[in-house]
C-alpha cells in the first residue's frame, strides 16, 4: 500500500484487471448496503472522442446514513462526498486503485475525529476488492 498524507491519496495495487476490480468492489459495497452512484469510464469516454487512455474508471458511493452527518457539520465536505475509487491500469500494466484518505478529508474539513468511522467502513472494502 502507498498512501500519501500530503495529499490524502491512499494508493494500492490490485490483482485484477480495472474491470474485475471495479466489479468485485460493487458487489461488496452492495452487499453492505452501500449506494453505487455512477461509474464512469474514462477510457471509453477518451475513446469515443477519438482519444487514447489505458484502462481507467472510477466508482462513485455511499451511505447517506453515513455521509449525512459530516454534511450537517461542514456543509463543504460535500465536496468529498460520496467517496470515489479511481481505478487504472498503469504503464507496467498493473491495476492501481486511488481513493481518498479518509483520515485526510476529516482533517481537510476540520471535522471531528469520531466522523473518520463514518468513511473508514469502506477502505477494507477496496483493500479486499484489489486483493482476493
Amino acid at each position: 500500500m502507498n498512501s500519501s498524507h500530503e495529499s490524502g491519496i491512499t494508493r494500492i495495487t490490485s490483482r485484477h484487471s480495472v474491470t474485475a476490480t471495479l466489479e468485485r468492489l460493487e458487489a461488496l459495497l452492495k452487499e453492505r448496503g452501500v449506494m453505487v452512484f455512477a461509474r464512469i469510464d474514462f477510457s471509453g469516454d477518451a475513446a469515443r472522442a477519438g482519444l487514447t487512455l489505458r484502462p481507467e474508471q472510477m466508482l462513485i458511493f455511499g451511505n447517506p446514513k453515513a455521509g449525512t452527518p459530516l454534511m450537517q457539520s461542514v456543509p463543504a465536505s460535500g465536496l468529498d462526498l460520496p467517496l470515489k475509487a479511481l481505478v487504472w491500469q498503469d504503464a507496467g500494466g498493473q491495476t492501481q486503485v486511488a481513493y481518498n484518505d479518509p483520515l485526510y478529508i476529516i482533517r481537510r474539513h476540520g471535522l471531528d475525529a469520531a466522523f473518520a468511522a463514518n468513511l473508514a467502513a469502506v477502505v477494507p472494502l477496496i483493500e479486499r476488492a484489489a486483493s482476493d
